[in-house]
């Protein structure tokens, strides 16, 4: 198995307030649905309360939620632990897609990270990614989309993308930014 969590953030790693991200840009929207269609995306039970029941579970791809609650969730899988959701999620890339305390635990047994960077602030934020892995030594930088600077967003929000991996693996099958 290859594992990669992929998150959006704002200014000081800031990735929810109230239960919800606190911007709205659809080209990343659609960025984290080319890159998690087709694969076990695993998160945790206040990500999944706060996509919309419109978007539950998310198409497309085998949806694991961990808790501790013994709750069920329809058309998903529950588990009681990120290290029970991973032997559920099986061979592949499996993705981690949240929220905070499903990325902290997860970064130690991290292939690679995809980061969604938007150029905003968030006052009241109260939940942050972890930092990124040095990538100047166990890491590296695969990509970042673009260059230099950022993209504009339809709605008007600046965002980059940028993608790091662990030495010596190959989660994506190469660049994920370049797909």
């Amino acid at each position: 198995m290859s594992l990669a969590a992929i998150w959006a953030q704002g200014h000081g790693r800031a990735i929810g307030r109230d239960g919800a991200m606190a911007w709205h840009v659809p080209e990343d929207l659609e960025h984290f649905k080319r890159l998690t269609v087709g694969h076990p995306v695993i998160m945790g039970r206040a990500t999944y309360d706060s996509l919309g029941e419109q978007y539950r579970p998310l198409k497309g791809r085998r949806n694991i939620v961990v808790t501790r609650s013994g709750r069920s969730f329809p058309g998903c899988e529950a588990a009681a632990s990120l290290e029970e959701a991973c032997t559920l999620a099986g061979e592949g890339l499996v993705w981690i897609m949240g929220g905070a305390q499903i990325y902290e635990a997860a970064m130690p047994m991290l292939d690679g990270v995809v980061v969604t960077d938007i150029d905003i602030v968030v006052p009241g934020a109260d939940a942050f990614a972890p930092p990124l892995p040095d990538w100047t030594s166990d890491w590296e930088l695969i990509g970042a989309d673009p260059d230099r600077g950022w993209h504009t967003s339809s709605t008007g929000l600046r965002y980059r993308f940028t993608a790091l991996r662990r030495r010596g693996t190959d989660p994506w099958g190469g660049d994920p930014l370049a797909r």
